[in-house]
């Protein structure tokens, strides 16, 4: 496993400001990395961070951040099939749920897994739940935070899409009883379903399927839905059973679709949204971090973005530039909360820190851009997710090569 400390400097092309990096791993090779991030504080005080993997042959690796300055794979796992990929992991305690998905429809195993990682270095397999089916790859993403429910964007066997691209849809599954999952509720957008009234189709058609689920214990009878060409949803899970929606944003057209992650700032009635950059050389651009005023659920209204890096002097880089996912101020004690700051990920414009106090005026105030990892296929970084501890040590990852590095806060 190559592990560097403070491997690299800042300069015109590659700033690093505000943001002191502290160690970067290509986890032994296996550095392409997903949108699955999640830290546990082990029995014996270890803290382990647990990361999802972009694609086979690896599931989900460990790494012992206890001494940010050197990280340490504790496992490594294997997918058992090459046509798999684990994008999506969440942990509750000691459970920690692992989304499955398949490349084409109709293949096996598609789903999720629940795993008891007390012993991080011996994860043991608890259960799985099936999702496969005819129109179903399995499970793209899972949000579980509480220890009692998996949310999760999914296909199902008794689902049969009315395009191939709207095969996900939201689904609430009981996992209190970790052994036996039991499905609660699920709920998809209107015209994703065969013999519905079909939906027009994006001039870049991504699909009207879901993305991020997330929950928040704070307002628990709220989950906030992206929907990819959909827009975004909120909608009311004070019955689990019959989720309904509250009410519904969009940007597509005369954007580009691809609605990926929703945050509630409960305290200042805002909700922060990303657009996911999926096609190459910004093909897609703008892809956006939007600020929205939710004071009034029912309305929601958009009143700024964060400023862009500009995109002249990304687009010619390699791989994808634009948004994708931020800090997610997970519910759980090892995970930093700001409702000021937000951390998002831009693939080659790095990692960006925005200073959202006045929401009208979002300003940058840090930025990580590391030059090319080695042997990435599209020639330069691809940043995919972030996750801030506690502590305020902040975790990101590369989608290709780079597999992962950690900062620190200087702001």
């Amino acid at each position: 496993m190559s592990t560097v400390e403070n491997p690299m400097s800042p300069s015109a092309d590659y700033p690093i400001r505000n943001l002191r990096l502290l160690a970067q791993t290509d986890l032994g090779g296996f550095g392409g990395m997903g949108e699955g991030m999640s830290v546990q504080i082990a029995k014996d005080g270890r803290r382990i961070i647990w990361l999802a993997h972009e694609s086979a042959p690896k599931n989900f690796t460990a790494v012992d951040v206890s001494d940010p300055r050197k990280p340490t794979v504790v496992v490594q796992t294997d997918l058992p099939q090459p046509y798999m990929r684990s994008n999506s992991l969440e942990l509750s305690g000691d459970l920690m749920a692992v989304a499955y998905q398949t490349r084409a429809a109709g293949q096996k195993p598609a789903g999720f897994e629940l795993f008891d990682v007390s012993v991080p270095e011996r994860p043991r397999s608890i259960s799985f739940f099936d999702c496969s089916g005819a129109g179903s790859r399995g499970v793209h993403q899972l949000w579980f935070c509480d220890g009692e429910y998996v949310h999760m964007a999914a296909g199902a066997p008794d689902f049969e899409p009315a395009h191939p691209l709207d095969d996900q849809f939201y689904r609430c599954i009981d996992v209190r009883n970790p052994s036996k999952p039991v499905e609660v509720g699920r709920w998809w957008m209107p015209g994703t379903r065969k013999g519905e009234t079909p939906l027009p189709r994006h001039a870049l058609d991504k699909g009207y399927r879901a993305h991020n689920t997330n929950v928040y214990p704070r307002r628990g009878d709220r989950l906030y839905l992206c929907y990819i060409d959909g827009g975004m949803f909120v909608m009311d899970i004070s019955d689990k059973s019959r989720p309904r929606p509250v009410s519904h944003w969009s940007n597509s057209p005369p954007y580009t679709g691809f609605m990926h992650t929703a945050v509630p700032f409960f305290d200042r009635g805002l909700i922060i949204v990303t657009d996911e950059s999926t096609e190459d050389n910004a093909a897609d651009w703008p892809k956006l971090i939007w600020i929205l005023d939710a004071r009034d659920e029912t309305n929601l209204v958009p009143i700024a973005t964060c400023p862009m890096p500009p995109v002249d002097a990304h687009k010619k880089r390699g791989g994808r530039f634009g948004a994708h996912n931020i800090h997610e101020n997970p519910p759980v004690p090892t995970a930093w909360q700001s409702q000021d700051i937000v951390f998002g990920t831009f693939f080659n414009g790095g990692l960006r820190v925005y200073d959202i106090s006045n929401p009208y005026q979002p300003k940058e105030v840090a930025a990580f851009v590391p030059p090319p990892p080695k042997g990435t296929p599209v020639g330069a970084v691809q940043l995919n997710d972030v996750f801030v501890d506690e502590r305020g040590i902040v975790y990101t990852v590369d989608r290709h090569t780079g597999g992962l590095y950690v900062l620190e806060m200087d702001f």
